[in-house]
């Protein structure tokens, strides 16, 4: 693309304003016979905004920082309390627009002669480059690795000048990156060089760089046994010299010994300013098979380019895994030819602090986090991610799910057909996509598209209120299956649903998108965006039903979890998935429930639960965080664990193990409560302030309950302790209880989560049996928080705004004793009751019973009783001409 006027002002503007930069230049590093790779990472200057020829030079010298790269100026996403990270709302910065680099870096030492390329690991989400003011290129996608050739403009000697301009705008109908993936989506796309910049220098002879980022050497797997492998290998070799070129290809894979398992040596003539191909069949007596995280066996893929001299010209050495993968409908992945269960997570690449500007050191920290919880498969979501986390993965023998930016939309302005230009966009990054990945062993999967199947059933917080009806992703969706297996026919395609088989009203038309892919597999959040916890199953069962050919995943299953909101009982209240009580044992509860149902199942060939980690998105405000997805099992500061990786880490990970839940519920709301913990050891005991409350063995889905446990008054110390056969592990937890709440204990009826009592602690709803819940408040969706109902008549409005209804009963575990109980209601005035009984024990203590309703607005009012207790207290409420209702109990121990 040519580059025009004004870009020219702009670059002559950049070069003068960051004028004080210094060399960015590190001395030349010999990764490979015949190339020298020299990394840009220091000496770089940065503005945001875009550049324009009015900018004073002077005026821009102080706006420029510097900076080194990764670099992005985003930073998005905080909770509202100080675990899990160190964000905040005074440092976050969302801005989505352009931003200008510059660096100053010298020509290395011997380059007469040499050809030079600039490699970028990523820019986002489009990059237009300059070296010493002559225009190099673009590239319009903010995930792949991307290579210009910069010979032609480097000068023999001195310093160069490195010029890129990045813009991650928000795609709309008319603006700057409408044609770039992803249009939309439920994470934030950050922009900068968020990935290392180097210089490459080769010989004129070399393997051909110009391959979409790829490294011009593909290798497959063709076949393999104990006995014998074979290896397919193509080399792209290029000739910039200005003469032809005889050269020899070498091609050999060499063990971890240093030894070569098998080697081919075949010509290549190529004429001056021509690239052609090798191809070569490698075979392997006796290989070492990579087999997952068992033995993650990798031998090294050298590639020499040499001169009929025996001049090693350029070379190239990669790590390469021999394995056969298969995917069953009923036997599931097969690794080797043997049943492999894939279980894992999904993974985005931001972290706090950081956002997308992320180190190796960074990604190897999350990969040891995963493995350490026991997962074995990773899907890298909703995009390309870099080169670290597949090199990582093959050596922790993690298999891997790639996938490109097709999320969710494919048009913008209402258009029905996406446009030629964003067409060309997804085949491009597919390619790219493929090229750079397909020599990974743990890369097993080409994601076509995630959640492309909503219909008209969008919501509108991904699309700004446009309708989806009669958009059709399938000729899209053809189009990448297409081109996907003209570059890689080795590896299956995949398509991550959302939408088929939920039950929608007869306006909802969703379109039937997996068989566009040759696996299924199934985002579906049961229990939290719809459904109950323990629909899961059956819905695959349907599923699997409808193609029983078709391999299927779950390639999206879980709920939010709140570090520092918390929960007496589960099912207290639906969860507020789009608001507020999104208590973490909640999160705890559906993993729970799901892993059950997925465990039962084997035909499954992979689980990939979402989320690993927190991560930024600017379409929530949810439980206790602003612009974070809360789904993770471990925080955005990727260190601090919930209650949920630690059930997966008893049942995934066999190192004997033991964790009490709800740790950070501290102050504890009842005197009596049920103590959870996971355990993968045989037998478990539980001490609470040094004494004994029972052993359990071999608990149930590694979850040990002791139900009913009295708190002390004060400190409760709690130790878990778990034998196993090589000695004892310990797991120890805090919790306090006043002297107040152990005296008188407050329900708030119809919560998951308490609300914030007035002077004192309320515990959510528990002991009760049937009814139903509801609550005078707005409810949250997406952003918009609820709005909060008038209740006059009480200082305890959040809690009395929700209320059990129907008929219903609550079995409390007290003392024997004496009790005074406090029945709170609250009625508006849009709602007329009729009459309803409550009774305490046997008798009788409101008989057709009518809650007061005001003129306006809502009402509390309350009614006491003194009441005995023995074997616990029972309040029973029982409809009449309307449903009883309730809004909050209290039991207060008389002395």
């Amino acid at each position: 693309m040519p580059t025009t006027l004004s870009d020219r002002h702009r670059i002559a503007i950049l070069l003068a304003a960051s004028g004080l930069a210094l060399s960015g230049g590190v001395s030349p590093v010999r990764a490979q016979d015949g190339r020298a790779v020299t990394p840009l990472d220091t000496g770089w200057r940065f503005i945001a905004g875009d550049v324009s020829q009015g900018v004073a030079p002077e005026a821009a010298d102080v706006a420029w920082q510097p900076v080194s790269v990764p670099h992005t100026w985003n930073r998005v996403g905080y909770y509202h309390h100080e675990l899990g990270g160190t964000n905040s709302q005074a440092s976050v910065n969302k801005r989505q627009g352009v931003g200008w680099y510059h660096l100053r870096f010298a020509t290395p030492a011997g380059s007469a002669g040499k050809r030079h390329w600039l490699e970028f690991d990523a820019a986002s989400r489009v990059a237009k480059i300059w070296l010493n003011g002559k225009y190099l290129g673009e590239h319009r996608g903010g995930f792949s690795r991307f290579r210009l050739d910069a010979t032609a403009a480097m000068r023999a000697s001195g310093d160069n000048e490195l010029v890129v301009r990045v813009d991650n705008t928000q795609p709309t109908a008319d603006g700057p990156t409408a044609d770039v993936l992803p249009l939309t989506g439920d994470f934030f796309v950050h922009g900068g060089l968020y990935r290392p910049v180097r210089l490459v220098t080769t010989s004129p002879l070399h393997i051909d760089l110009a391959d979409a980022g790829g490294p011009g050497v593909r290798a497959t797997t063709a076949s393999a046994t104990a006995k014998e492998a074979v290896v397919g290998v193509t080399v792209r070799v290029a000739n910039d010299g200005v003469r032809s070129a005889k050269a020899m290809v070498k091609i050999a894979l060499v063990d971890r010994d240093g030894r070569e398992a098998a080697s081919a040596t075949l010509p290549a003539s190529l004429a001056p300013g021509k690239s052609g191909e090798v191809t070569a069949k490698l075979t392997v007596p006796n290989p070492k098979l990579w087999q997952g995280t068992a033995d993650p066996y990798l031998y090294d893929l050298v590639v020499q380019i040499l001169e009929v001299n025996g001049q090693v010209t350029d070379a190239l050495r990669q790590p390469f895994g021999i394995r056969t993968m298969a995917f069953d409908a009923t036997r599931g992945f097969l690794l080797n030819n043997q049943p492999y269960r894939l279980k894992g997570v999904g993974y985005h690449q931001d972290r706090d602090g950081k956002g997308w500007a992320i180190s190796r050191a960074d990604v190897a920290e999350d990969v040891a986090t995963i493995r350490e919880m026991g997962a074995n498969t990773i899907r890298l979501t909703h995009y390309q991610h870099g080169q670290d986390i597949h090199d990582l993965a093959d050596r922790a023998g993690i298999v891997v799910w790639d996938e490109i930016p097709l999320v969710s939309m494919w048009t913008l302005g209402g258009k029905r057909e996406p446009d030629p230009a964003l067409v060309a966009n997804a085949k491009s990054q597919m390619t790219e996509l493929i090229r750079q990945n397909q020599n990974h062993a743990a890369s097993a999967i080409w994601g076509l598209a995630n959640e492309v199947d909503f219909g008209n059933s969008l919501p509108a917080f991904l699309t700004g209120g446009a309708d989806g009806k009669d958009l059709d992703p399938l000729p899209l969706l053809g189009e990448l299956q297409t081109q996907a297996k003209k570059e890689d026919p080795s590896r299956p395609t995949a398509i991550a649903t959302c939408c088929e088989g939920r039950l929608f009203g007869s306006e909802i038309e969703i379109p039937i998108t997996a068989p566009a892919a040759d696996l299924g597999g199934a985002n579906r959040y049961f229990g939290w965006y719809f459904g109950a916890a323990n629909d899961l199953g059956p819905h695959l069962d349907g599923l699997r039903a409808k193609r029983p050919q078709q391999p299927l995943a779950v390639t999206e299953y879980g709920a939010g979890g709140a570090l520092t909101i918390h929960t007496d009982n589960v099912l207290g209240a639906p969860v507020d998935s789009r608001g507020w009580a999104q208590p973490e044992e909640y999160e705890s509860y559906i993993h729970e429930t799901a892993l059950a149902q997925l465990d039962a199942r084997p035909w499954l060939y992979a689980t990939w639960l979402w989320n690993s980690f927190d991560f930024a998105t600017t379409v929530r405000t949810e439980g206790d965080a602003q612009d974070i997805n809360t789904k993770g099992l471990v925080a955005y500061d990727h260190k601090t664990r919930k209650d949920a990786y630690y059930f997966y880490k008893a049942n995934w990970n066999p190192a004997p193990m033991v964790h009490i839940t709800s740790k950070r519920y501290a102050e504890r709301a009842y005197p009596v409560t049920d103590v959870k913990v996971y355990s993968n050891t045989a037998s478990t005991e539980l001490l609470l302030n040094g004494r004994s409350l029972e052993v359990k063995q071999d608990c149930p889905q590694k979850i040990c309950v002791w139900s009913a446990v009295a708190l002390d008054e004060g400190t409760n110390a709690l130790v878990a302790r778990g034998s196993h056969a090589g000695g004892v592990v310990e797991d120890r937890a805090e919790w306090t209880l006043s002297a107040n709440t152990r005296r008188h204990m407050v329900i708030d009826a119809g919560t998951l989560v308490a609300g914030k009592g007035k002077d004192r602690v309320l515990g959510s709803d528990n002991w009760f049996e049937g009814g139903s819940v509801g609550s005078l408040d707005s409810v949250a969706n997406y952003g918009k928080p609820s709005i909060p109902a008038d209740i006059s008549g009480t200082q305890e409005r959040e809690a009395l705004a929700s209320y059990r209804t129907g008929t219903f009963s609550y079995r409390v575990p007290v003392a024997n004793g004496r009790y005074r109980i406090t029945l709170w209601f609250a009625t508006p005035s849009t709602q007329k009751p009729g009459v309803f009984e409550v009774k305490i024990g046997k008798k009788a203590v409101l008989r057709s019973f009518q809650p007061a309703i005001p003129a306006a607005g809502a009402v509390a009012e309350s009614k006491v009783f003194t009441v005995k207790a023995k074997g616990g207290l029972a309040l029973d409420f029982t409809s009449g001409t309307g449903d009883a209702r309730v809004s909050m109990i209290e039991i207060e121990r008389l002395r």
